[in-house]
């Protein structure tokens, strides 16, 4: 079946015998039925590992503060969870998914994901960005509204019948301005944490997390943007073709997977019993 779905193959440019042998080598995998197999189950299986890690520290976290409705930690974990979970099923039935026509329902089924992970985890710099405005008793009535109406603006936006290219330009822009929501906002509260002072109960603790995961979020979604930048124009380098397993492989694990993965370690110290005041349920 796989054999017959083929549309697109990567091809390297010009080289000597050790470009020749990679391309020959890349374009085997990519034509190989058990290669093609092994790497969209090896995907479906990391997607469910990071799916069940969040929910399972979602469970835990309710446990912890069962009193509390559904605050930002909570909805990050079940919206990782969500987000996982569908990248699982997607890649775990790879052959009927990529044999679905016309193309463009395709194209909406692999964007779905994308759509909800940009919205996890831009849900981090909201968050970011409440707190910072009140730690400097600055308004922060405003972000909440200003964030879901950009939010829908994108999912009108996303969801229009357009061309693949112009969707994946207009990813590619989202991707950035998202890398830049992380890089404000991240790098704010940082250095607004660094003013603390040293003996400041968990400030070193904090640091590190909205340090870490500025660099891993911004890292990831720079190389979103670069990588559906260059897809757009370059059919070659197209992602989302069944014949394309390696590709998928390094996209998928540098933008979400490893990302995923590693925001989930770093976050997952649990609630205290007694919350404090900046762990808001979300209303």
């Amino acid at each position: 079946m796989a054999s017959s779905l083929r549309t697109k193959s990567f091809v390297f440019g010009e080289g000597g015998p050790q470009i020749d042998a990679v391309s020959h080598w890349w374009n085997d995998v990519d034509e190989s039925d058990e290669w093609q197999r092994g790497i969209y189950y090896a995907l479906c299986a990391a997607y469910a590992t990071v799916s069940i890690v969040a929910i399972v520290q979602l469970v835990r976290i309710q446990m912890r503060v069962p009193e509390y409705g559904w605050t930002t930690q909570k909805v990050f974990h079940l919206m990782n969870f969500i987000v996982n979970g569908l990248r699982a099923v997607i890649f775990g039935s790879y052959e009927t998914i990529f044999a679905i026509k016309p193309k463009s329902l395709e194209r909406v089924l692999m964007e779905i994901p994308s759509l909800l992970f940009f919205s996890t985890y831009t849900l981090l710099v909201l968050f970011w960005a409440e707190i910072y405005h009140q730690a400097r008793s600055e308004p922060a009535q405003k972000l909440r509204p200003a964030y879901f109406i950009c939010f829908w603006i994108f999912m009108s936006v996303s969801s229009a019948d357009t061309g693949a290219e112009i969707a994946k330009l207009f990813l590619a822009v989202v991707s950035f301005c998202a890398a830049l929501g992380f890089l404000l906002y991240g790098g704010r509260l940082f250095f607004l944490l660094r003013r603390f002072p040293i003996e400041s109960r968990g400030r070193q603790k904090k640091l590190y997390e909205v340090g870490s995961v500025t660099t891993i979020c911004c890292t990831c979604f720079l190389i979103r943007c670069t990588m559906l930048a260059v897809s757009a124009f370059d059919e070659e380098a197209d992602l989302d073709v069944l014949d394309h397993p390696i590709l998928n492989l390094i996209y998928y694990l540098l933008v979400e997977i490893v990302p995923s993965g590693l925001v989930l370690f770093i976050l997952r110290k649990l609630p205290p019993r007694r919350v404090s005041d900046q762990y808001h349920p979300i209303r």
